[in-house]
């Protein structure tokens, strides 16, 4: 398994294989560096004769095998692409490990003018592809190239291109702490800087915009980690919180995080049942009313009960974290393992 750049330095020094499998959380980037392995091999005005692609989901291996027999017109190679390759996901069902053993035998011997890409995006954004272990199995056998997050310098330059793109100035300034309070997903980014260009009408960027319109990812952590508690996915909360503790070893700031994001889903939720609507909410919370559709939509995975239970077992967790003596780490993933006995 190689890195994106990796793989980008391969292709510029004309080191080419026949076949790839891309995948990462970030759709955007893995699409860019389908074009960039592309536009060497495919030339202009050929791409409909010389450049296939084929649905994951709804593609047989016929399908794959007859695409990549074809012999290319007027070219030394085509290029065989397979979007949406959810058989290569750890867990599928019978007739995708079909097509993924199939697979498997195919990739061993793809003929010489054709180079195969397949992708498939994490359905997690803490997905780990060493972890899967029918991507493990063809990493001897193809060029495994996993999109993981830009290095900042990197990742700084490419937002700011966003912003080029779309023709709207941002500070040097603005544009860090942008990239600070971003995901690194440039989907993602994409809708956060056309927000923050309708927001802003016209004028000049303002790090008082970003901040309002643009959560910390320590509250979107927050968030995605009580999100998880509504679909009662607790394993997964608890990775959430191990990596909190990583970037920062402040058990009382994330339980009271959590304390307060209970809170607000219980008072939104109070609000929901007395017929308030988003404009309510976004007078009474001072937020951006994608902000609030967010939270409404949260608190209704929640009855009012739930909440009203979580609430006072956060306080109390709360009140254990403030004793001397206690293992802090322990009580967390206590209070991720007792919500599993709230119900609704």
């Amino acid at each position: 398994m190689i890195t994106y750049d990796t793989f980008e330095n391969e292709i510029k020094n004309k080191t080419i294989k026949n076949s790839y499998i891309f995948c990462g959380g970030d759709e955007e980037l893995i699409k860019e560096g389908i074009d960039f392995l592309v536009k060497p091999i495919v030339k202009d005005g050929f791409e409909d004769l010389n450049y296939t692609r084929l649905d994951g989901l709804t593609t047989t291996m016929d399908d794959i095998m007859n695409a990549c027999e074809t012999m290319p017109f007027m070219g030394e190679k085509k290029v065989v692409l397979v979007y949406r390759a959810n058989f290569l996901r750890d867990k599928s069902d019978s007739s995708a490990t079909k097509i993924y053993n199939e697979l498997k035998e195919y990739l061993r011997d793809v003929p010489e003018f054709t180079v195969i890409i397949l992708y498939y995006v994490f359905n997690d954004k803490r997905e780990n592809p060493k972890k899967n272990k029918k991507l493990m199995a063809l990493d001897k056998i193809t060029e495994i190239v996993h999109f993981d997050k830009l290095k900042r310098d990197r990742f700084v330059k490419k937002v700011e291109d966003v912003f080029r793109e779309k023709e709207k100035e941002i500070g040097k300034f603005e544009l860090r702490f942008f990239c600070e309070r971003v995901q690194n997903n440039f989907n993602i980014i994409r809708r956060e800087v056309d927000k923050l260009i309708d927001y802003t009408n016209g004028r000049s960027i303002k790090k008082e915009d970003i901040e309002k319109l643009i959560p910390s990812k320590s509250e979107e952590d927050i968030f995605d980690l009580v999100d998880l508690i509504s679909q009662r996915k607790i394993e997964k909360a608890i990775d959430i919180m191990d990596e909190l503790l990583f970037k920062a070893d402040q058990h009382m700031l994330i339980i009271t995080s959590i304390e307060s994001q209970f809170k607000k889903l219980y008072n939104i939720k109070l609000g929901m049942e007395k017929g308030k609507r988003v404009n309510d909410f976004v007078a009474e919370l001072k937020v951006p009313s994608f902000v609030c559709e967010k939270l409404m939509n949260l608190s209704s995975k929640f009855s009012r009960r739930q909440l009203e239970e979580l609430v006072k077992l956060s306080v109390d967790t709360e009140a254990r974290l403030k004793s001397s003596g206690v293992d802090k780490t322990m009580e967390l993933e206590l209070l991720l393992l007792n919500t599993l006995m709230i119900k609704k």
